[in-house]
């Protein structure tokens, strides 16, 4: 006789601490919810939300969770970061499309700039964020980011 019940759901894996570390020690502002978008409020900044991966257990999450601090620092003023809680990682999601993760979003306003995804070398997160930045200042990808999240 053949077992027919569906195989047990992957446990969902906890984020590293140090992703809890950004909004506790650095004062990073936390999105908890799917509409939680404060890039919308100021034109003038460019937000840069960390996507760490909820439940996926990627081991570059805590990479990218050590090194956005520096990248924050390196390009100060220039980026205002956030880390997304569950909620809000999907909606982001959903909004600018599926990518790898862990990732960060750059947006400014309605605009989606663009992304990072995974761990890269210094020199080409600092060229790849130069070049998002300021390709933003002319053009931006409008993705709807000023409407509900569906």
């Amino acid at each position: 006789m053949t077992d027919l019940a569906a195989p047990p759901a992957k446990p969902r894996l906890p984020l590293p601490p140090l992703v809890d570390l950004l909004t506790e020690m650095h004062n990073y502002r936390r999105l908890d919810k799917a509409d939680d978008r404060p890039w919308l409020d100021d034109a003038a900044k460019s937000w840069v939300v960390f996507l760490p991966g909820h439940g996926k257990g990627n081991a570059e999450t805590a990479d990218v969770a050590v090194i956005l601090p520096e990248l924050v620092r390196a390009l100060h003023p220039r980026l205002t970061p956030a880390v997304a809680g569950e909620a809000a990682e999907r909606a982001i999601l959903a909004l600018t499309g599926m990518m790898s993760l862990p990732a960060l979003v750059f947006l400014r306003g309605d605009r989606l700039l663009g992304s990072i995804a995974r761990v890269r070398d210094w020199d080409d997160y600092l060229q790849r964020i130069g070049e998002i930045l300021e390709s933003g200042v002319e053009s931006g990808l409008d993705c709807g980011l000023e409407g509900g999240v569906a």
